[in-house]
């Protein structure tokens, strides 16, 4: 199995319309994909300094070859809407990891 992992950096500005907007329309777009079959939307509970916040969001298929299909076909477009709402105000770190 892999799981797909996105950190996100987010403006305390746009916390509200980022979590609203990932609920309602980003996550249901991903999962749409039909590229994985579970997902877990977190906060990551901590103090900043700057006053944004950090949400995880964990996506998981049964291989990578899905992996890669999603990465080629469904992100780049889903990743530029994410893009062009937010701007500079929300930062996303992306991480892979196997099942051992």
């Amino acid at each position: 199995m892999i799981l797909y992992n996105i950190t996100l950096n987010v403006s305390a500005a746009c916390e509200e319309d980022f979590v609203s907007w990932m609920k309602t329309i980003h996550i249901p777009e991903v999962m749409g994909t039909g590229i994985f079959h579970h997902q877990v939307f977190y906060r990551l509970v901590h103090h900043s300094e700057d006053g944004s916040v950090n949400y995880c969001i964990q996506y998981f298929t049964e291989s990578m070859d899905r992996m890669l299909e999603y990465e080629r076909v469904h992100a780049p477009a889903l990743r530029k809407k994410t893009q062009e709402r937010y701007q500079d105000q929300v930062v996303a770190f992306r991480t892979l990891l196997e099942t051992i």
